[in-house]
């Protein structure tokens, strides 16, 4: 018996003339994963991907858990293949099919015949494999209407396919299909739940992480660089560019006023980031700002960071609430390192009274009191790469 992955494609069915760039973006993803698990073979067929290993050595498992983590793939099923007649048909579902039942009440099953030459229709085969099952696992009963999982079996020209239940995929769009963008990285919990929001929409990332060193210390800078390894567990490997904001953050508190420190070290941090993204080739700078999470993020302030970018600025957790977040951190795998206690650039130097509703002409006051764009180029000058590399 041979056991092969069949992976279902969600929104790419939907793409019309477009649809084939996707599936081969998808394609060259799961290809490249494939990789670390052995010698794979990767078919598509009626909307659906076929991963088959091309020897004993190919990892199965290892392939469907890096293949639960690629966008653009809504569902995943371990699929038994065996030979075209009854009853190897009938052994492969004895010997498969009970370990995905296991504390299931109901079941149907449903057939499939491409190959109409098959001596039996599908209402028959489904017919004796349903009896089959119940042989194997006595205290199933059949729901033809509601049932918990559905045994498939499908006859194929080259042989049948038996499988049962699917398991949920990451969904979403392939990576890469729609861009790249250059995500603002901290060690909080919500800019790596929105960098993975942004990938599951199909984009490229690359991160750039802001730094305050030696205010910020070393192990900061590693919990930033873990949450980049976790999130490019979906992302696929991208490149975290570090940039130092501590000549800025002194200079800030030597010449402004405190509770404008906030808004100018952010407007630094788009400019910077903004910077930095044209250069790269990105389309576009992501952030995990939620609206009035802090008083950085509220309208106003917002209203007073954005006009320094000229690239538009995406906001996957605008709408969400804290524990959304949480939930969505929790999932990925990112909520346990983002809470370890390490500070941030953001927590230096931070200001006792924020302004929250912040006038622009103000804030444009305050920053002409520095050379603005000497700043800037300093830190881009500074800045470099650490290239984040997963092995699946």
């Amino acid at each position: 018996m041979k056991e092969i992955l069949l992976c279902k494609y969600g929104e790419i069915v939907l793409k019309g003339a477009n649809r084939r760039y996707f599936e081969e973006t998808l394609c060259k993803t799961l290809r490249f994963r494939a990789k670390h698990y052995g010698n794979f073979s990767i078919t598509r067929s009626q909307s659906t991907l076929v991963i088959e290993p091309l020897d004993d050595m190919a990892d199965i498992d290892g392939m469907f858990e890096t293949a639960s983590k690629v966008f653009g793939i809504v569902g995943i099923s371990r699929c038994a293949v065996c030979e075209k007649n009854m009853e190897s048909i009938a052994d492969t579902v004895r010997e498969y099919i009970p370990q995905f039942l296991i504390g299931k009440k109901t079941f149907k099953v449903e057939a499939k015949r491409s190959d109409k030459r098959f001596p039996l229709g599908s209402i028959e085969i489904a017919r004796e494999i349903g009896g089959v099952v119940l042989e194997s696992v006595p205290k199933l009963k059949v729901d033809v209407h509601h049932p918990e999982i559905v045994v498939q079996v499908e006859i194929r020209e080259f042989g049948a396919y038996i499988h049962a239940g699917q398991f949920k995929g990451a969904g979403g769009m392939p990576v890469g299909s729609n861009g790249k963008g250059l995500l603002l990285l901290s060690g909080g919990i919500d800019s790596p739940v929105a960098g993975y929001m942004i990938a599951k929409r199909g984009v490229q990332i690359e991160a750039v992480h802001f730094e305050s060193f030696p205010y910020t210390s070393e192990r900061a800078r590693e919990k930033v660089f873990e949450l980049a390894r976790e999130v490019a567990q979906y992302a696929g490997s991208f490149n975290v560019h570090v940039v130092s904001l501590t000549h800025i953050q002194e200079e800030l508190v030597k010449t402004c006023e405190e509770d404008y420190f906030t808004l100018l070290l952010r407007r630094y941090m788009m400019a910077i980031a903004d910077r930095l993204a044209h250069k790269l080739g990105c389309g576009g700078l992501i952030t995990g700002e939620s609206l009035g999470q802090v008083a950085s993020q509220t309208m106003q302030a917002i209203g007073v960071t954005d006009p320094v970018a000229t690239l538009p600025v995406f906001r996957p957790c605008i709408g969400l609430d804290k524990e959304e977040i949480v939930q969505v951190a929790r999932k990925i795998g990112t909520f346990e390192t983002s809470i370890q206690p390490y500070e941030d650039c953001c927590t230096v130097f931070t200001p006792k009274h924020p302004r929250t509703r912040p006038e622009l002409a103000k804030v444009l006051e305050q920053e002409r009191k520095l050379d603005f764009e000497a700043l800037v180029q300093e830190a881009l000058d500074g800045a470099y790469v650490e290239h984040i590399r997963t092995e699946f």
